[in-house]
């Protein structure tokens, strides 16, 4: 997993790139919050994860996704999902992923 970072007026968009499984679960936590760390000193409020490079991901990435929702959103900043398809969003479809982040073009 590769996740690299592009700052705009808007938004942080964090472009994800491989798998988001257990085996890299921790990186991408660990790495969300270090910018959810940055974002509460200065804006935007919002971080757009594009998932159209993600190959695969399973139920411990729901689980990174729910608690980097549940942290953002105290901090009043808004987690939205962009590229996500075939099997990747199928999945966050099914969890309901979308009702809390929303999914954007």
């Amino acid at each position: 997993m590769e996740i690299k970072y592009k700052s705009t007026d808007s938004a942080l968009i964090a472009n994800l790139s491989g798998e988001l499984d257990e085996c890299t679960a921790e990186y991408v936590r660990m790495s969300l919050d270090t910018v959810l760390s940055d974002l509460r000193l200065s804006s935007p409020a919002k971080v757009v994860l594009d998932f159209g490079s993600v190959t695969f991901m399973d139920s411990t990435g729901i689980g990174v996704l729910l608690g980097r929702y549940n942290k953002f959103s105290k901090q009043g900043i808004e987690i939205a999902i962009k590229n996500a398809s075939g099997h990747v969003d199928r999945i966050l479809k099914m969890t309901g992923i979308y009702e809390i982040m929303p999914k954007i073009s």
